[in-house]
């Protein structure tokens, strides 16, 4: 079944739309949505070698776009939505421990996290909660999604053909650890 859905999106990422669907995906995730876009960007990269950092750069525009709106929505509606919420349960002086935090780490969470497998609408979404420097928040999104983005698109262009044989050979292996680091990622960010 695992070799049927791989053909299917090898054979989706050749299409023309491809490129939109992947801008989308990568806007949606950083805001949103829950599939990151590595799920469309390494087929298109394995099906489209010489397209490897086109796509990165596509994926990396579709993040750092997407993270603006994650940053509008912690920063406009968790302020209206969760500040009559904090109030109640008198969290005032937490909240604002919170952002002192995170305006103190904050360039550090938005680097470290954005190379994880951590969904980076928690970062972008936590980032307008706390009031965080926009253009800073801005800049290390792009160095963030940018390095991670042009990293993949580096290995599937020079190694693309190997790690194509590679993963066709052992997709379940890999669907296996994909999945083990995505329970990860979400552990490392519920318990740090």
């Amino acid at each position: 079944m695992l070799h049927k859905i791989y053909d299917y999106v090898i054979a989706l990422s050749e299409r023309p739309a491809a490129m939109f669907w992947l801008f989308a995906i990568a806007f949606a995730e950083a805001s949103f949505f829950p599939i990151p876009p590595d799920a469309l960007l390494i087929p298109m990269a394995l099906a489209q070698p010489r397209k490897a950092f086109w796509l990165a750069a596509i994926a990396t525009a579709g993040s750092v776009l997407g993270g603006a709106l994650g940053y509008a929505i912690g920063f406009l509606l968790l302020d209206r939505l969760a500040q009559p919420i904090i109030h109640f349960y008198h969290y005032t002086a937490a909240f604002a421990a919170f952002q002192a935090k995170f305006a103190r780490y904050g360039v550090w969470v938005i680097l470290i996290k954005g190379l994880t497998p951590i969904p980076y609408k928690i970062v972008t979404i936590a980032a307008g909660a706390a009031a965080f420097n926009f253009p800073l928040f801005m800049a290390a999104s792009f160095a963030t999604r940018g390095g991670r983005f042009l990293l993949e698109a580096v290995l599937l262009r020079y190694f693309g053909e190997p790690a194509r044989e590679f993963i066709e050979q052992r997709l379940g292996l890999i669907a296996g650890l994909t999945g083990v680091a995505i329970i990860a990622g979400f552990l490392v960010l519920k318990f740090a």
